[in-house]
């Protein structure tokens, strides 16, 4: 605990007591993380440390603050800022009826809405609500001003080309997407699967497009990171390797790859410093095939052959799944503070399973009463009895405790237990 809490000191961060718990802030400014990652991610990041004004913030510092934030290090900490989609995980706030339920009254613009709850709440209007219940993902918002301040800001404008960031994933370009309804299911499948870098080539609807955000489903950071690109060159210019998705055979001179094999060669380049990205057709009629022509891969997922239609989000859900079944920081469902990561197998929590001295026990213990009330008859049924019952008994892999309670049941059966107890 000692060395965290020397990094902490050495990031600037200082974890206090505030109003709902324990609040990560900058030094003893009383500033929250969250504000100096929203300050930062709105604006520029010198025009953000600017506003701030904070004493000793400056670009090398605010890279060791965006990186405590980035990281989570508030959960070894048992911090969490104001505002934060943790903090409403951890309150139970898991949907928007959940939230409302909490609270005794909540202002949407001139309604108001009242619960049966103790808290309360105010939105401009509906939409607002809708977009902020649940807090942000200010995690997310860090790691995206880290790219920006380690290697410079992403191109905004289509025309121009995207200039590499950390690259660390590969990026999902959707080809002509035609429902921003659906490009917001994408960005909640990505961040299902820790994909962040979403690209869009000549969206119908145009870009952005506040119907995705809603779409997302909380995967904000998704949608507000994504950038619109006016054709498929100018999408991929700098990637070092593209693959394209198709459920079609194709008269083309490529390799063929699954999800499995397309995600391992893609983690491959990535660790070699390359940039890569998975193209995505149009809901309608995927890609053409002069299109597929420009990747490097086909990428073609195991299906039905007579239904072999994915819808978008499908198609990017099955891919995200392979990239996180291969990734270290991969989790069997959600981790918050109060719940811990879990691993394949058996989860014995706080108990523990049970030696070969506590079961042989309960062998000896069933043996002895079955033998006392005259199980074993004839008595050469004893041994071939016995090795079944051990057998058996040793393949159920029991905890210490469900040992106890089996002994338990077995001294209950044969002798009874209080007013039901067996005269002997």
């Amino acid at each position: 605990m000692a060395d965290d809490t020397e990094k902490v000191q050495e990031s600037g961060v200082r974890v206090a007591p505030g109003e709902g718990g324990r609040r990560p802030q900058y030094g003893e400014t009383g500033v929250s993380l969250a504000e100096i990652v929203r300050t930062c991610h709105e604006v520029t990041i010198d025009e953000g440390l600017a506003r701030l004004e904070l004493p000793g913030l400056d670009r090398n510092r605010l890279d060791a603050v965006l990186t405590y934030c980035a990281e989570l290090r508030c959960e070894a900490d048992r911090a969490v800022c104001p505002g934060c989609r943790r903090e409403t995980l951890a309150a139970g706030f898991e949907t928007l009826d959940a939230y409302v339920a909490a609270h005794r009254r909540i202002e949407i613009g001139p309604s108001v809405v009242e619960g049966g709850g103790t808290l309360e709440a105010r939105f401009p209007s509906f939409d607002a609500m809708t977009r902020g219940w649940a807090g942000e993902e200010y995690w997310f918002w860090a790691r995206r001003v880290l790219r920006k301040l380690r290697h410079g800001i992403r191109a905004v404008d289509p025309t121009q080309a995207v200039r590499p960031g950390d690259g660390a994933t590969p990026a999902i370009i959707l080809m002509e997407p035609q429902l921003p309804d659906n490009i917001g299911m994408v960005a909640r499948a990505m961040a299902n699967f820790t994909l962040d870098t979403l690209r869009l080539i000549a969206p119908r609807d145009g870009w952005p497009n506040e119907k995705a955000r809603i779409a997302a489903s909380g995967a904000n950071y998704v949608v507000d990171d994504a950038v619109s690109f006016p054709s498929l060159e100018t999408a991929i210019g700098d990637l070092n390797w593209v693959c394209a998705t198709t459920a079609r055979q194709r008269d083309l001179r490529k390799p063929v790859l699954t999800p499995e094999a397309a995600v391992a060669e893609m983690r491959l380049r990535i660790g070699e410093g390359q940039r890569c990205g998975v193209l995505f057709g149009r809901e309608r009629n995927g890609l053409e095939t002069s299109e597929v022509a420009n990747a490097d891969a086909i990428v073609m997922i195991p299906v039905n052959n007579r239904f072999a239609s994915l819808n978008l989000a499908q198609a990017v859900l099955v891919l995200g799944y392979e990239w996180m079944r291969t990734s270290p920081d991969a989790s069997l469902g959600r981790v918050t503070q109060n719940e811990t990561p879990l691993m394949p197998g058996l989860n014995l929590g706080d108990d523990r399973l049970a030696t070969k001295e506590e079961l042989i026990g309960l062998f000896e213990h069933i043996e002895e009463e079955l033998d006392r009330l005259g199980f074993f008859n004839p008595a050469h049924r004893r041994a071939t009895v016995s090795r079944n019952l051990r057998t058996m008994l040793t393949r159920m892999g029991a905890t210490e405790q469900e040992i106890r309670t089996f002994r338990g049941i077995v001294a209950t059966l044969a002798k009874g237990k209080g007013h039901g107890r067996k005269a002997p």
